[in-house]
């Protein structure tokens, strides 16, 4: 376990770096006073579990590598949700920006997505880390979709892990609809999307300047300064 620690190490450091970068995207837009195209960001390295299974689908041996490293991607990974479809076409044009980190490769799983109804956008990077035995430039994966989006994500993982990976044809067939369903809101909401910006904007406001009290009937009420 010792030298999987030691192999792992860099990507951690990866993780933790990257996700304080890219929520400092969301906290230059906020300063702007302006929409954020980041709503929340989380990050993880990919259990040792996963990777084994990984590298039975890759037909390579299970051990720290360079092969390893290069065949498997997403050991590091980060997932930035949006509110709007429209937003994710901004993180990718700043990340592509970026001079802290490669983009080397995009997949559009939103415009041609999955058969099973998956759809978020992916990036890998080169991503340098500092060590204290120099610079490794480590690749990690970088997902940017939807909160819709990553609700039936998240729903579709886990029952693929219940059934492991083999989905009843009826189970099947009601993920799709529902990711249809799901995209369909995402395009609803990206019609209206200047009076929820509106509206985020002045409640954002209002929170900022509301005071609370109790009042006679002994509810909390709000009352602007």
């Amino acid at each position: 376990m010792g030298q999987w620690s030691q192999f792992l190490q860099p990507y951690k450091q990866a993780v933790d770096e990257l996700k304080i970068k890219l929520k400092g995207i969301r906290s230059q837009y906020e300063l702007e006073d302006v929409h954020t195209p980041v709503e929340f960001i989380t990050g993880r390295v990919k259990p040792l579990a996963s990777i084994y299974d990984k590298t039975l689908e890759r037909e390579i041996l299970f051990e720290p590598s360079e092969q390893l490293a290069e065949e498997i991607q997403d050991i590091a990974g980060l997932r930035i949700m949006c509110q709007f479809v429209d937003d994710i076409a901004t993180i990718v044009a700043t990340l592509r920006q970026r001079n802290d980190l490669e983009v080397i490769e995009e997949r559009d799983y939103i415009s041609h997505k999955k058969p099973s109804g998956y759809r978020s956008y992916h990036i890998i990077i080169k991503y340098p880390v500092q060590t204290i035995h120099g610079e490794l430039t480590i690749l990690a994966e970088i997902q940017i979709r939807t909160l819709a989006m990553n609700f039936w994500a998240s729903i579709e993982h886990s029952l693929n892990y219940k059934y492991e990976g083999e989905l009843p044809a009826e189970i099947s067939h009601r993920l799709e609809r529902a990711a249809e369903a799901a995209f369909r809101l995402d395009e609803e909401m990206s019609l209206i999307r200047d009076e929820v910006k509106d509206a985020h904007l002045y409640f954002s406001a209002f929170k900022e300047t509301a005071t609370r009290r109790y009042g006679e009937n002994g509810k909390i009420e709000r009352r602007l300064k």
